[in-house]
Parts: structure tokens; sequence; C-alpha cells
């Protein structure tokens, strides 16, 4: 619930008690006879006070009863608990505001329009797009929406790692189907990559040039077989990445630092600290002044740059492009980079904290509790575009970010295919669905004269109230989702927002007529009813536009509902 003023005035009145600094929680009472709002924050002061938890809890709402905040009654329970009961009038109000608002509700202007990058999926191009690379997808979209929705400017940005040792063996492992291709001999290089979409790329380029290049594994060869094997693999995953809903504002190629040399600028800069010194004929930096567990090679002994340095030089071209905010979406197998990376940044003059990491797990795809893989074009993995053709784009993202991110996540292959409520995407929209359901029964849409007319005062009852104050939080669970880059946070509140939703409905005539627990004859209620309705729309299509999850306004039932 929107409880800021509340929680504001309590913290206000602390400060005149003389408790400075302290924050004060509020919660929701699972038991509705303990109100709509509690908090223990007078059994917390007790000691420092040096007076009983009652007696503090007195003057609190002593001076809470003297403001006016939309409380009915403030009730002190137990040892000492304020439980408040807010007025029909704060919750109508609510109501009205929620519909009103329509798309903006749930939005903020927190982020005061600054800057801020999310760099997100950033996968090698030397392969299909695997299950991890998709839960990034959906994860770094969402945070990116979620930081948009509170008031960020957000660049959406995609690194392309064009360059290094995994893209020299991916021209090998070309030039080895390309052989074959011709009868010759050969085999897929240590470290190499397999699959139906090399063996491919390879048919490509012998349509293209034929036998003229047989056994002949000059750089130049192999420099036209890297060409359009990252050109073909980069389009495969822009295209899966696109049909996954995913869009981004930019493209960064690693191989472009080495081109225009901020490779060495870096470099240079980093000598110029005091910090570099060489070692077995390597170049180091001594990160270990910056709370490193040892210090990074920059240079190998053969004269190439390691990761390291790139990774490097790129932060630094996101900080000289004015990116003061970055955050990176990037599989937990990059632990080990974010304290490398942020102490060269640091030799350099940079934030001790830049840039922010949101580090997710793994995806494990399981039914009936066995692992399942199936895949043809990788050929050692399931790929994301297999995946969302078997169970669908919807289905897939609200999987992915259904988890936190730190969390391994293990996605039910069985729920995923079900249809019913018990797949709680489906859950979700079915809700959706059944509001629209209403409105295309009574034959009307919410308008500004049904919105004059509707006494909201008439929505008394508790599982209504329970409703109110639960579209009410929505605003406060957006603020906190993006605070803490958790998605995982709305798909909580929908679930739990569609729970009571469908249980509302069914309250009606749950077996012929759902409808009928809003489309009652007596049309005062019916109208404070369907404003309701309206409102569980706005904030279920909301939620879902954040996932990046459609919001149907009508689904067949295919099979007996759960609620």
């Amino acid at each position: 619930m929107d409880n800021k003023k509340i929680q504001d005035s309590l913290e206000i009145i602390l400060k005149e008690m003389g408790v400075v600094g302290m924050q004060v929680k509020l919660d929701r009472p699972k038991d509705v006879n303990h109100g709509d709002l509690a908090t223990s924050v007078a059994l917390a002061l007790a000691s420092k006070l040096g007076k009983p938890p009652r007696e503090i809890a007195s003057e609190i709402r002593s001076r809470l009863n003297q403001l006016d905040l939309g409380i009915d009654n403030i009730e002190i329970a137990g040892p000492g608990f304020l439980n408040f009961r807010l007025s029909v009038n704060t919750l109508s109000s609510g109501l009205k505001r929620i519909v009103l608002s329509g798309n903006g509700y749930g939005s903020s202007k927190l982020g005061n329009n600054n800057q801020v990058m999310v760099e997100f999926v950033s996968a090698n191009p030397t392969g299909p797009l695997h299950l991890g690379h998709g839960r990034q997808a959906a994860l770094g979209d969402a945070i990116a929406t979620l930081l948009e929705r509170t008031g960020w400017s957000v660049s959406r940005e995609y690194y392309y790692n064009d360059a290094g040792t995994q893209i020299d063996r991916l021209a090998e492992s070309v030039w080895a189907r390309y052989q074959e291709e011709l009868g010759e001999t050969a085999e897929i290089p240590e470290g190499g990559y397999n699959g139906d979409y090399i063996s491919q790329i390879a048919k490509n380029f012998g349509r293209e040039h034929g036998d003229q290049f047989r056994s002949d594994k000059s750089a130049g060869v192999l420099e036209q077989m890297k060409e359009l094997a990252v050109t073909v693999i980069r389009n495969d995953q822009d295209s899966d990445l696109e049909e996954f809903g995913v869009n981004f504002d930019n493209y960064f190629l690693e191989s472009s630092l080495y081109g225009d040399g901020r490779i060495e600028d870096t470099l240079e800069s980093l000598r110029k600290t005091g910090k570099v010194y060489e070692f077995e004929g390597a170049v180091w930096l001594k990160t270990t002044d910056y709370g490193d567990q040892k210090d990074r090679v920059m240079v190998k002994n053969n004269g190439s740059p390691t990761y390291f340095l790139p990774d490097v030089a790129y932060h630094m071209d996101k900080w000289k492009r004015g990116f003061r905010n970055v955050v990176n979406v990037q599989g937990s197998d990059h632990h080990g980079t974010v304290d490398r990376v942020r102490a060269g940044l640091q030799a350099l003059g940079l934030p001790e904290e830049y840039p922010e990491y949101v580090l997710h797990q793994m995806v494990k795809l399981e039914k009936d509790g066995k692992e399942v893989k199936f895949s043809k074009r990788s050929g050692s993995y399931t790929t994301l575009r297999e995946l969302v053709s078997a169970v669908g784009m919807d289905v897939t993202r609200y999987f992915f970010q259904m988890r936190k991110a730190e969390g391994h996540l293990v996605f039910d292959l069985g729920l995923a295919l079900d249809r019913s409520d018990k797949n709680p995407v489906f859950k979700i929209q079915y809700a959706h669905a059944r509001m629209c359901s209403i409105f295309k029964k009574a034959g009307m849409n919410i308008n500004n004269d049904l919105m004059q007319n509707a006494n909201l005062d008439l929505l008394r009852n508790a599982d209504e109230r329970g409703l109110i104050k639960q579209l009410l939080d929505f605003p406060g669970i957006v603020h906190n989702a993006a605070s803490n880059r958790a998605p995982h946070l709305i798909c909580d509140y929908l679930e739990q927002t569609s729970g009571l939703v469908n249980s509302w409905y069914h309250s009606g005539n749950p077996n012929r007529n759902p409808e009928l627990a809003v489309l009652v004859e007596d049309v005062d209620v019916k109208r404070a009813r369907l404003v309701l309705a309206q409102a569980i729309r706005v904030v279920l299509r909301n939620g879902l536009e954040i996932l990046g999850i459609s919001a149907p306004e009508y689904m067949a039932r295919e099979v007996e509902d759960e609620d």
C-alpha cells in the first residue's frame, strides 16, 4: 500500500520524541481484524526511551490523531503494537487514483530523468543463445523497464565479444567442417564449437568459395571464416532476442576497442598511475591495492591482452559517454571479474562501486524431477529458441524472472506446459481476461460519467477491502523492485493479487456465472464493483508489461479453474 504519508509522519513524531535516524516499518497484518497496517516501533523504542512499549504507543497514537492521515482508528494491541484501520474514503480515493492514472499507475519520478545504462545478454557470438542467456535477457529487460517506470532515462546496451581466443576457435571449427564437406579429414580444435549451426556455416562458405581453400588454413582464409561465422551467429542471436521481445538501444563491438586504439590508451593511462609492473614477461596491475584477492595480468608474455584489459577499456568508455550509473546483468560465472574490473577502474579514478552488478545463477530444465536436454542446433545444450518454441514467450519470460536472480532456477517444463491456473503465468493472465469479460458482459466500459456516479464507499466487505489494499500496494512494490533490481517481486505480487482477484470473481456463481460477483442487480453496487474491476485490469496489465508479458483480454478455458 502507498503508506509513505503515514510512515513519514511516524518518523517526524519520533524525532520530536528525541529518536533520530530510525526508519519505521509498516506491515500488513495477516489477520484483517488487526487492521490494515501495523508497526512494532513502540516495542523497539522501549529500551531507548526507558518507558513501557504501551506507554510509548499511546503517546505516538495521541500525536497521530492530531493529523489528517485518512485513518479511522488506531488501536494499541498486545505488548505495544500499533494497528491502523484506514478510512473508507482513503480506500475509495485510492481506487479512483488507480483508474484515472491508467498506464501511469505505479510509475514515479524517483530517477529524476538521470541516465542509466543497463548492459545485459552480451553473449559471445560463437553459438545459439542458451537458457542462461534467456534468463539474463528477461531479467535485464525487466530491470531496465523498472528503472524507466521509476523515472530514469535508460539505455539498453549489448556488448559483442567479437575478439579474442574464442573467436579464433570459432573460425577453426568452421574450417574443420568445411574440410569435411570437401571430403578431407579434419577435427574440431580443443575448446572449439560443434552443432548443426557450425556445419551450416561451413556449407554456406563452401557454396560461395567452392573447393579453392582445400587444406588452406592461412590467416586470410580463417579471417574470412571468422567474419562469416560472427555475422551469421550475430544475426541468429538478434533474431532470437527480437522474437523474445528484447531490443537494445546500442550494440558495442569489443573489436572496436582494438581498432581505434582504446586498448593501448587504457594501458598507457594505467601505466601513469604507478600501479603497473612487469613480471615474467607479462604486464600486471596492482589490483590488490583496491581490494582484489591478487594482482591481475593485463598483457600476457606473448604480447596479447587478457580479457581484463578490454573490460576496463570498455567501462572507461561507458564513463566517458556520460553514464555515471551502470547496471551490468551477467551470469554468476562472471563473479571473479567484478573485483578486478572495479579495481582497474578505481586505479583510473572512478568510484569504488562502479559499475553495479546483478549476477544471476544458471537455469536447469527439468520435467517430472529429471533434467531435460533437447537440442540439435547447439549440439550440447537446449537453446532459448527451442524453449520458447516449446512453451511460448510469455511463460518463458515469466519463469526466468519468478525467482531471485542470485538463486538457482529450476525451470519446470511440466508446469510451464500446463495451461491451467496452476501455471502462475496463466493464473495472472486469466485474472486479467476475466475482468475484461465482465465489461463485455456488461456491454460498457469505465468512463468519466461512471466514475463520477460510482459510490465507492459501498465497497465495504472484507474481500473488496483486501483487494483495494492490495492494489494500492503496487507503487511501493514497483519502487522496491526497481531499487533492488528484483523483478521477482513483481511476479510475487501479481500472483498474490491474481489469487485475490480470482477468489472475488468466483464469489458470485462459481459454476455458471462468475461475473455475478460484479454484475449484481443493485445498480450502485454494480457501478462501484466495475470501478474495482477496472482498477484490477490496470494493475495486472501494468505489472505484466514490466515483465514484458502480454495481458490478453480473452483466454479460452481449457481446463477447470484451480481457484
